[in-house]
């Protein structure tokens, strides 16, 4: 970890302002374009939303989760048993994210976000169309296509099925519509948290996992991760990685192996994007402990029984990825301007892991140059390890399937950036301008998901 020199602390703060010149000037080139061409197709580039200054029931709840995590998260991160601080993580992640949907309200902010024309529960209230599991799956592909008869909402359309038949499994057992939706995504996605903690710990040692567990739980991330469904993935896909971190370094390998695997089949058909997920663990798979390779058959085994039952059911995943690119260019995807999105993708991933983490990467690349074996230090493996997810983050940007929208689709990646900030001293002033970005964001935005 770099010395708390005021050279480091000023290269630390020309990275944070130059993300910040990067969102201003997605901002100015973005409303130009839109005020002029319209092919943007969002009001607040380079965010997916409009502007409008408001405030909420949230509004006290999140200033004051935000005051008592930077006065005193870094001193309860480094004192709490472990086990309890997977908890306060959990219960803190939650809090935070509840507390800053609910600026815009109960219902706008939670009940309603997934139920609007693009969105899952369209499709299970008030027709129920999976109302037939196997034949839903079976028909699936024929309702991709725009000019398909009865096509899927966006979406729907957008995702594999395991998406939506979350929210119909969770309706079958008495937990429908728009409210316990939103109530599972923010429940669950908030232990996307504790997931990376559990990796860092197990891959660049527990020192390095206390100082990062309030840049995890008080994230800019947490506007989203409160407002769509990919906060849910987001943390199936971090728990998978998280048990092949356990996996790799001996923490019963062939159990830990095997629920990986199942986890990483899921990911694949929650989002085809999140194949994506497949670098991150290919990092974890080098920083592991020898022998590294001994929980693999577990995880090959289980990755092979969510694909398996999926196909047995009917659904054809390349087919149905093949069509969405299809859809993907037939719509708005085809229309807005490679050009701008793939520079200003990074823009709004700025705002997902605000100025710390930008810092903190910063830092990050100076602990991975030098790296010269993976059993020591811990700082260069914690180094690799948000590399990676930088890495897998720009693949998605390259490949133009995400032109606009990523404060959200990107969040299985951006939470695996955050603990670069683990490296920066005076976490108290990072955690203030974290929280700062995230309040000012909720309360300036109206997010379109």
């Amino acid at each position: 970890m770099s010395a708390d020199r005021p050279r480091d602390i000023r290269r630390d703060l020309v990275a944070a302002l130059a993300a910040a010149l990067l969102v201003l000037t997605a901002v100015v080139v973005g409303y130009l374009v839109e005020h002029r061409y319209g092919t943007l197709f969002v009001s607040a580039a380079p965010l997916y939303g409009r502007w409008g200054p408001h405030a909420g029931p949230g509004t006290a709840a999140a200033i004051t989760v935000a005051v008592a995590v930077v006065a005193y998260g870094p001193l309860v991160a480094a004192r709490l048993p472990w086990r309890w601080l997977l908890f306060a993580g959990w219960g803190t992640a939650a809090s935070w994210t509840f507390s800053l949907a609910l600026v815009d309200g109960w219902e706008r902010g939670v009940a309603r976000r997934l139920t609007t024309r693009y969105e899952y529960l369209q499709v299970i209230s008030p027709v129920d169309r999976f109302h037939d599991i196997p034949a839903a799956l079976r028909d699936f592909t024929h309702h991709i296509l725009i000019h398909s008869p009865d096509h899927w909402p966006a979406h729907i359309a957008g995702h594999p099925p395991a998406a939506t038949l979350t929210f119909v499994l969770l309706d079958r057992i008495g937990l429908g519509g728009g409210a316990w939706a939103g109530v599972w995504c923010v429940t669950v996605g908030a232990t996307a948290s504790v997931a990376v903690l559990v990796t860092v710990r197990a891959l660049a040692g527990e020192s390095l996992a206390r100082r990062a567990a309030p840049f995890l739980v008080l994230a800019p991330a947490a506007v989203w991760m409160g407002t769509s469904a990919d906060g849910y993935f987001a943390a199936v896909a971090a728990w998978a990685v998280a048990l092949l971190a356990l996996a790799v370094t001996g923490r019963r390998p062939r159990t830990t192996g095997l629920a990986s695997g199942l986890l990483l089949g899921l990911t694949a058909y929650l989002s085809y994007g999140l194949t994506l997920i497949s670098v991150i663990a290919g990092v974890v798979l080098l920083l592991g402990s020898r022998p590294k390779l001994r929980p693999l058959p577990h995880v090959l085994a289980g990755l092979t029984v969510v694909p398996l039952v999926f196909t047995l059911l009917g659904f054809n995943w390349w087919e149905a990825y093949r069509l969405l690119v299809t859809r993907y260019y037939e719509g708005a995807g085809g229309v807005r301007p490679y050009a701008y999105w793939v520079w200003a993708n990074l823009a709004c991933t700025v705002l997902i892991v605000g100025p710390a983490t930008v810092a903190g990467l910063r830092r990050a690349g100076g602990a991975a140059v030098r790296v010269r074996t993976l059993v020591q230090p811990p700082a260069p493996r914690l180094a690799l390890l948000v590399t990676g997810a930088l890495l897998a983050l720009l693949v998605a940007d390259l490949s133009g399937m995400s032109k606009a929208e990523t404060e959200r689709i990107w969040l299985p990646f951006a939470m695996w950036l955050l603990p670069a900030a683990a490296f920066l001293p005076r976490p108290r002033a990072w955690l203030a301008a974290q929280a700062g970005l995230a309040l000012l964001l909720n309360h300036l935005v109206l997010t379109g998901w």
